[in-house]
């Protein structure tokens, strides 16, 4: 059964086209990668997907039920900017992340906040922070806080996660580290997720499928005329075949 479900929807910025005619639709606990040129509408996607921003036309509806124009917390989020809290070391972001997603006013009773500091130390390890599990994040490096930042949106265990380049910042060992520990709290925890990336390969290696944003139409004399949809929809876990929506009958359960 969808999850997602985007119909129809067209962006505009200032009556310049951004997106148009995208259609999607994504089962719950289902990995979407989105590739695509710079300046496509790959990230203005996520932010309607968040609900940071509202279509021109068209709409989205998460678990049958349209968006309320504010973001909600079902839905965790990581931009290419630091989403953490400056004010607070390095292991209490994790645990007020965990904390908000527990409950809208964050607070946790004594025995729950300490084992939420058990599970940060246990994160932070994974993550290779633990060493600096007392500092805060001014005193980090762009590609620790953005791994910091990874680490406290899976925290709250949102339903839904949207990630824009989120491993852009790391090396190539970090990299690696940080995508076993994305797919390993995919797996506990059945979270949607979208990804932008500009690794077709990373894409591959994560996503269950791979969407590409592209313009259908161009004019060189107006570069600028035209938005960007989905071109192309790929099914990654079967040899990167054209992705079917699978038929839905309310007798035969769909694989997770």
């Amino acid at each position: 059964m969808s999850f997602v479900t985007v119909t129809d929807l067209f962006l505009d910025y200032d009556r310049r086209p951004i997106l148009e005619r995208v259609n999607l639709t994504a089962r719950e606990g289902e990995f979407v990668a989105i590739v695509g040129a710079s300046g496509c509408g790959k990230s203005s996607f996520l932010r309607l997907l968040l609900d940071q921003e509202r279509p021109s036309r068209g709409t989205i509806l998460v678990d049958g039920q349209p968006l309320t124009g504010e973001p909600n917390r079902q839905r965790g989020i990581v931009f290419q900017r630091y989403s953490v809290f400056p004010h607070m070391t390095v292991r209490d972001n994790i645990v007020a992340a965990e904390a908000l997603g527990a409950n809208p006013l964050g607070i946790l009773g004594r025995s729950a906040r300490r084992d939420a500091r058990a599970r940060a130390e246990a994160t932070l390890e994974r993550i290779g922070l633990a060493h600096v599990a007392g500092s805060y994040p001014s005193a980090l490096s762009g590609g620790m806080q953005q791994r910091l930042a990874i680490a406290q949106a899976l925290a709250a265990k949102p339903r839904i996660l949207l990630l824009d380049e989120p491993f852009g910042a790391l090396d190539p060992g970090t990299r690696l580290r940080m995508h076993d520990f994305l797919s390993d709290i995919r797996t506990e925890t059945g979270m949607t997720i979208f990804m932008v990336t500009h690794d077709l390969p990373e894409a591959f290696k994560l996503g269950d499928r791979v969407i590409v944003f592209d313009k259908t139409r161009w004019d060189p004399q107006a570069p600028e005329a035209y938005g960007a949809t989905i071109t192309y929809d790929f099914d990654a876990r079967h040899g990167g075949i054209p992705y079917q929506t699978p038929k839905e009958d309310p007798h035969v359960p769909v694989p997770a």
